[in-house]
């Protein structure tokens, strides 16, 4: 019989052992398969996402800044293309490295160095800064061939501001320059690269409508931030399109006529308020402050005693002469001291106290009404006029014609200059004298005014209605109801004193002997009423009116009269309206009337209210 087998104590250790190692592999396994589950079916999607973000980058682009057009759609605002080169400082482990190794291929000056480091200082990582702007083809074609030194560093394409006209609209239109610190902290949308903020004009005023919706753009990178491809684009939405109520071509030509003299022209739609002309001379090239300033430009610039940077129109504060005796006369007549017929001597001057006030009639004018006073141009009737009515009824009539106070218009740093009162005067701790009201009288004193006040005096003398100057005439096409004559109320003042002063008007512009013959229009059938004025910025001794030889062209520029002209015309029909001053020009009669006169004319003849397409000789290229 077999002898029975004997058990290997060693296989059940073995088994024992197979069976736990099988057990903890099927545990092992389970947990990997269990986190493999979780990993690519219940986590899947967001681990996607992650992976997806180590691949791509994503940052947002600044939209096209909206167009400025004028009033016919001739762009006078517009944007072109601007290579640049951008830093992503989260895509490089060294930053100022990189801006080291950027420098010595595109070299960098030393105020883009300290723009960077306030940038990149005060920006997050993940926003991108401005290395360089306007980059040539070779500077681009630099860059791209040493690509793998430059980490974080891309070459974008964006839009920079162009102004097609240069210097002719540079005032009313404005221009853009970078924001700052205080503007990124008002509008995260600034921080990005080539945003511009509208420093002046339009620009300014409407920035928020013209700077639009920003856009994105998805890129491929590797693993140091190399971008490889670009994945997606998707453009910013343009800002609005401003139309202005401006007419370029009548502005090149008023632009024409004024030439390099310090002056500054309005033309307005005396209906309405549509201003259709702005010029201020001499200008400034807008373009300049896109890409910065010089500071031997800049010094230029300030050290011009014509002013170039001040937009005159509005905030350029004149005394306006002889121009202010209407809304004298209107002050005058409304609060019943003297009517249309009433009359005064003037035999050269005007005695109050121990004083003598001249006018500038040296042998005086005789006995005068208030027809004859305008058309003379008296200074000895508006002296007796204002000594009898005293200052505050002018300062309130003058106010309500559009003088001495802020209009509304869509400017900036526009000033509302000064109707003086002896409450003003007081509280600048000053006693207020009848003199002082008496030279008032005649626009001089402490008396100023804009030349964008002074059109809109003249249209609301014109049309007896409370019109107030604008400048955008649309958004997007859509045409504001401002363009209405009915919706400027009528003026508190009764008609037939502002036909009286209409007729004095006239009388200065048509009838012989009136002070403003050279400002008669040659245009068959049509009649123009207007005002000399010529302003004092010193002041003439009687020493020297009495001696026989002042004349007052002999002195030095800066010390020559202001000549001012304001009208409108047709005189039966009243359409248009212009103010100029020309500084220094010493006499309104002779060089501001025959100024005036042309420009009239050319806005007669153009007439662009009354046109849908432009009229006239196509505008310049504005090279």
């Amino acid at each position: 019989m077999p002898e029975k087998e004997q058990k290997d104590p060693g296989r059940g250790v073995f088994t024992r052992r197979a069976l736990l190692l099988m057990a903890a592999q099927t545990a092992a396994l389970g947990t990997l398969g269990r986190r493999l589950y979780d990993l690519q079916i219940s986590n899947g999607d967001h681990f996607a996402k992650l992976a997806d973000r180590n691949r791509t980058s994503k940052r947002l682009l600044a939209p096209p800044r909206g167009l400025i057009v004028d009033r016919f759609g001739v762009v006078v605002a517009a944007n072109r293309t601007n290579w640049r080169a951008l830093l992503l400082p989260e895509e490089t482990t060294d930053v100022q490295n990189t801006i080291e190794r950027f420098s010595a291929i595109v070299p960098l000056d030393e105020r883009d160095r300290s723009r960077l480091g306030r940038e990149i200082r005060h920006k997050r990582k993940f926003v991108p800064v401005m290395l360089r702007e306007f980059l040539s083809w070779d500077e681009m074609a630099r860059i791209e061939l040493n690509a793998p030194a430059l980490p974080g560093v891309l070459i974008d394409v964006g839009t920079t501001r162009s102004y097609p006209f240069g210097p002719l609209l540079a005032h009313s239109v404005g221009y853009v320059a970078p924001s700052n610190e205080q503007d990124v902290a008002k509008s995260a949308l600034l921080a990005l690269p080539g945003m511009r903020i509208g420093r002046a004009g339009i620009e300014q005023s409407q920035d928020t409508l013209l700077r639009g919706q920003a856009g994105s753009v998805e890129m491929e990178v590797n693993a140091v931030g190399r971008v490889m491809a670009e994945l997606d684009r998707q453009e910013g939405t343009p800002g609005d399109e401003v139309a202005l109520t401006i007419d370029v071509g009548l502005q090149q030509t008023i632009q024409n006529r004024i030439g390099d003299m310090a002056a500054s022209a309005v033309v307005m739609d005396c209906r309405n308020g549509e201003v259709l002309a702005m010029c201020s001379t001499p200008s400034f090239d807008p373009s300049l402050f896109d890409s910065g300033v010089s500071r031997a430009q800049w010094a230029e610039w300030t050290n011009d005693q014509r002013t170039p940077l001040i937009d005159k129109t509005v905030a350029g504060v004149y005394p306006p002469g002889s121009t202010f005796k209407p809304a004298v006369a209107m002050a005058a007549l409304s609060s019943g001291a003297i009517t249309p017929t009433d009359r005064f001597f003037c035999p050269g001057h005007f005695d109050m106290g121990g004083a003598r006030f001249h006018c500038w009639a040296k042998h005086g004018h005789g006995s005068v009404d208030l027809h004859l006073a305008l058309k003379y141009s008296c200074d000895v009737y508006f002296y007796e006029v204002a000594h009898r009515i005293g200052m505050d009824p002018i300062a309130g009539t003058s106010h309500a014609l559009g003088l001495g106070t802020e209009l509304g218009i869509e400017l900036p740093q526009q000033r509302p200059g000064l109707i003086p009162t002896p409450e003003w005067r007081q509280k600048h701790k000053h006693h207020w004298n009848g003199g002082d009201t008496v030279v008032s009288g005649i626009g001089q004193g402490f008396v100023q005014v804009t030349p964008l006040q002074l059109a809109t005096y003249a249209s609301r003398i014109a049309t007896g209605r409370a019109v107030g100057p604008h400048l955008v005439r649309a958004l997007n096409g859509d045409i504001g109801g401002q363009i209405d004559p009915q919706h400027w109320p009528e003026l508190p003042m009764d008609p037939k004193y502002f036909q009286a002063i209409r007729e004095g008007m006239f009388a200065v512009v048509n009838e012989p002997h009136g002070t403003a013959p050279k400002a008669r229009l040659t245009i068959p059938g049509v009649e123009m009423a207007g005002k000399t004025g010529s302003a004092q910025v010193r002041r003439v001794s009687r020493a020297m009116r009495e001696s026989g030889h002042f004349n007052s062209a002999s002195l030095p520029w800066e010390y020559r009269p202001h000549a001012l002209f304001i009208c409108f015309a047709p005189y039966d029909a009243p359409r248009y309206a212009v103010s100029l001053v020309i500084e220094h020009g010493n006499a309104g009669a002779d060089v501001a009337a025959p100024l005036a006169r042309d420009i009239m004319t050319d806005t007669l003849l153009r007439d662009p209210v009354n046109h849908r397409t432009q009229p006239g000789q196509t505008v310049a290229d504005a090279g």
